[in-house]
C-alpha cells in the first residue's frame, strides 16, 4: 500500500515514533496471559506463532547469537529487511540464546517454567537432542503444551528427511496439478509452511481449550506433508475414484468449466466462474447472447464441457474479444456471473476492498515503518495487537533480568557467546 493511499485514520493511529495501537483496557485479549516460547526459524513455526502474538499471547522468539532466523537474509526488500521476516515476526519479543551451551540451556529451563506453549520447528531430532521433545518435556514442565512442526513427521520412514516447501509441494503432488499442459509450477507463495503454520496455531488454541477445561495436557504436532496432504483433498478423491488425476490447466478450473481467464478486446483478462446449470443458462442467454448453446450435447453439463473445453473456450474467446471490458462486466454482472480482474500484487495492494474495510496498519520495524495488514479473523469489539517487528535480539536484556540476571552476569553470557 503505497503512502498516498492511505487514509488519514491509518495515517494516525501508529505515529512515527509512537507506540503502536494497543487493544482497549476494557477489553482484554483472548490470548493474554497465555506466554509462548518459540524455537522457531523460517516460516511454518513463526507464522503460528504470529497469529498467537496478534491477539494477546507474549511470544518469545528464541534466535542464534550468530544472525538469528536465517529468514531475517532471505531478502532485503524491506528498508534493508525481509519481506518475509517482517511478515511474519511482528509483536513478538527476540531472545539471542545458545540452547546448546548449559548457561543457555538453563535460561531456557527458566523461561520453560513460566511459559504455557513451547513451538519448535528445528531440523530432525535436534529437540530430542536437547531434550525438549514432547515426552521429555512432560516430565519437567507437565503444563506446557509441546508444539512440534516437521517436515514428514517426528517417526515413520521419512522422520529423518529435511523438508522444505517446494519439496513438500512435489511430494504432496500439488506441483503436477499446476501450470500449463507444457510446464508444471510451484504455487507463487509458501502454501506447506503456511498451511502447516496454521494447522500449529489452530492446534495450539485447541490444546489450551482442553487444558482450561479439563487440565490435561496435549502434545502438538503437524507436518507440512500432511498439512498439505490435508489440502489436496479434492484432486486425491477424484484422481482415486474418477480414474485419472485432474488436468493441469493453468489459470482455469481443473474439473469446473466455464472457469477461467478470458481476454477482452482491449487486451485485458477477465476471469469467471460458472457453478451451475442455472448460472450457465444465464451466461449463455445475456452473456453469450446465444441461449441455443444450452441444448449444445457438449455443453449440457458441467462433466461434458470439462470434456469439450477446447471448444467452449473457443466460443467464449470470439464473444469476449469482439466486447470491451467494460461492457464484459457489465454483461456478467447483469447474468450474476461470479467475476474478477486479473490484479498484479501491487494492484491487489491498492484493493478498493482493503482500502474500504480499513485494513492497514501502521507497524514498525527497525528499518522503518511499513503498512501491514489486521489479521484475517475479525473479533467484535477486539482490536488485534499489531507491535513493531523486533531488532536481532532487542529483547534479551530485559528477559534476562525478569529472570534476576544481574547487569554483571549478562554481561559475561555476552562475553561468552551465549546470548
Amino acid at each position: 500500500m503505497t503512502e498516498h493511499h492511505m487514509t488519514e485514520h491509518q495515517r494516525h493511529r501508529t505515529a512515527p515514533g509512537a507506540a503502536p495501537d494497543s487493544p482497549s483496557p476494557h477489553v482484554p485479549l483472548p490470548l493474554a496471559g497465555v506466554t509462548v516460547v518459540s524455537l522457531e526459524q523460517a516460516v511454518a513455526a513463526p507464522f503460528a506463532t504470529r497469529q498467537l502474538a496478534d491477539f494477546g499471547a507474549r511470544v518469545i522468539k528464541i534466535e542464534r547469537p550468530d544472525g538469528g532466523d536465517f529468514a531475517r537474509r532471505y531478502d532485503v526488500s524491506v528498508h534493508g529487511q525481509s519481506s518475509y521476516f517482517v511478515w511474519l515476526n511482528r509483536s513478538k519479543e527476540s531472545l539471542t540464546l545458545d540452547v546448546k551451551t548449559a548457561e543457555g540451556r538453563a535460561v531456557l529451563e527458566e523461561l520453560l517454567a513460566r511459559a504455557d506453549v513451547l513451538v519448535q520447528n528445528l531440523g530432525p531430532g535436534a529437540a530430542a537432542r536437547l531434550g525438549l521433545d514432547a515426552s521429555s518435556l512432560a516430565d519437567r514442565h507437565p503444563r506446557v503444551i509441546p508444539c512440534t512442526i516437521s517436515g514428514y513427521g517426528t517417526d515413520g520412514p521419512w522422520a529423518d528427511r529435511k523438508a522444505y516447501d517446494l519439496l513438500v509441494q512435489c511430494e504432496t503432488g500439488l506441483v503436477s496439478l499446476t501450470g500449463s499442459p507444457d510446464q508444471m509450477a510451484k504455487a507463487g507463495i509458501s502454501v506447506a509452511d503456511i498451511a502447516a503454520g496454521m494447522y500449529a496455531y489452530t492446534g495450539i488454541l485447541t490444546a489450551l481449550y482442553r487444558r482450561a477445561t479439563t487440565g490435561s495436557v496435549s502434545a502438538v504436532e503437524v507436518s507440512l506433508f500432511e498439512a498439505l496432504a490435508e489440502w489436496m483433498g479434492s484432486p486425491a478423491y477424484y484422481t482415486r475414484y474418477g480414474g485419472r488425476q485432474p488436468a493441469r490447466v493453468g489459470a482455469q478450473h481443473a474439473t469446473i468449466a466455464p472457469y477461467g481467464p478470458f481476454t477482452t478486446a482491449e487486451d485485458q483478462t477477465v476471469l469467471l466462474a460458472i457453478q451451475n446449470e442455472r448460472e450457465w443458462h444465464a451466461f449463455c442467454r445475456i452473456v453469450l447472447d446465444d441461449p441455443t448453446l444450452t441444448e449444445d450435447h457438449r455443453f449440457a453439463t458441467n462433466s461434458a464441457r470439462v470434456a469439450h473445453r477446447d471448444a467452449l473456450n473457443g466460443v467464449i474467446a470470439d464473444r469476449f474479444a469482439a466486447l470491451d471490458t467494460g461492457t464484459v462486466l457489465a454483461l456478467l454482472a447483469k447474468a450474476g456471473i461470479a467475476n474478477a480482474r486479473l490484479n498484479s500484487v501491487a494492484h491487489f495492494l491498492d484493493h478498493p476492498v482493503l482500502t474500504g474495510r480499513d485494513r492497514w496498519r501502521t507497524v514498525a520495524t527497525p528499518g522503518g515503518d511499513i503498512g501491514a495488514l489486521l489479521p484475517p479473523v475479525t473479533l467484535t469489539d477486539l482490536d488485534p495487537v499489531m507491535n513493531p517487528v523486533p531488532a536481532l535480539g532487542e529483547h534479551t536484556d530485559t528477559i534476562l533480568r525478569s529472570l534476576g540476571r544481574t547487569d554483571t552476569a549478562i554481561a559475561a553470557l555476552r562475553a561468552d557467546g551465549v546470548i
